[in-house]
């Protein structure tokens, strides 16, 4: 798996290893991983049967300004096994 894959399985493949390692926010999937639009690739392994959880709140980016309603994604307690494929 590399960083500068972006076909839309490998950024599956890295969003499922960073949910594995903890929350990850929308910002930090786009600056950290490389994935340029996280929501899809999210929406996508729901599709494949993954239990990705949603919450919504503000986020200061690395340049100091204030984004509301940022999402932040992660896995239910205990979900490191997944149903679905990448």
């Amino acid at each position: 798996m590399t960083i500068n894959a972006t076909d839309s399985a490998s950024q599956r493949v890295r969003i499922l290893a960073r949910l594995k390692r903890g929350p990850v926010t929308t910002l930090e999937l786009i600056l950290d991983e490389n994935i340029l639009r996280p929501g899809a690739r999210i929406c996508e392994l729901r599709e494949k049967g993954h239990d990705i959880r949603t919450h919504l709140q503000d986020v200061i980016d690395p340049w100091g300004r204030k984004h509301s309603r940022v999402a932040l994604y992660y896995l239910p307690t205990g979900a490191n096994s997944t149903k679905g494929g990448v």
